[in-house]
């Protein structure tokens, strides 16, 4: 696939939300290896930017959804990406919907709840860093069924 920085650099940049996201199931690894924790230092800013203002995360949903992938002004690559962040997003969300309904009869701290939260943190930073890595080098990101999803949603 041919493309230019302008287009790496975004698609490249948009994977940093699912990573901010995911960054609540990652506390309890961040407490027992805070060497992690540099992963999330330079995007601190944003991080403090996303759980200070109310509904940022919609904003910053809508801002993607109708100013890139519904754009015809950005490439089919940055437009793929964008989709691929966003459905990382959504998929974070239904996880959280999960872990809440099993908290109550699990707890908090069951092994059961820290395995998935973990689980999901490590899954997100590796599909993440994956599709920044790829998008950098101007390669289309696959990760499975997700990829298939964007691509039938993006002509």
């Amino acid at each position: 696939m041919n493309s230019d920085i302008k287009d790496r650099t975004i698609s490249s940049l948009v994977y940093l939300l699912p990573l901010v996201y995911a960054l609540p199931f990652g506390l309890a690894l961040l407490r027992q290896f805070p060497l992690l924790g540099v992963i999330y230092a330079p995007l601190s800013p944003l991080i403090a930017l996303e759980f200070s203002l109310p509904f940022a995360g919609l904003i910053v949903f809508f801002g993607l959804w109708f100013g890139i992938v519904r754009s015809d002004r950005f490439s089919y690559f940055v437009r793929f990406n964008t989709m691929q962040a966003i459905l990382l997003d959504i998929l974070l969300i239904v996880c959280s919907l999960v872990i809440d309904i099993l908290i109550p009869g699990l707890g908090r701290e069951s092994l059961l709840v820290q395995t998935l939260n973990n689980t999901i943190f490590i899954g997100t930073l590796v599909a993440c860093f994956y599709a920044i890595v790829q998008s950098a080098r101007g390669i289309q990101a696959e990760i499975p069924t997700i990829s298939d999803a964007v691509s039938s949603q993006i002509r």
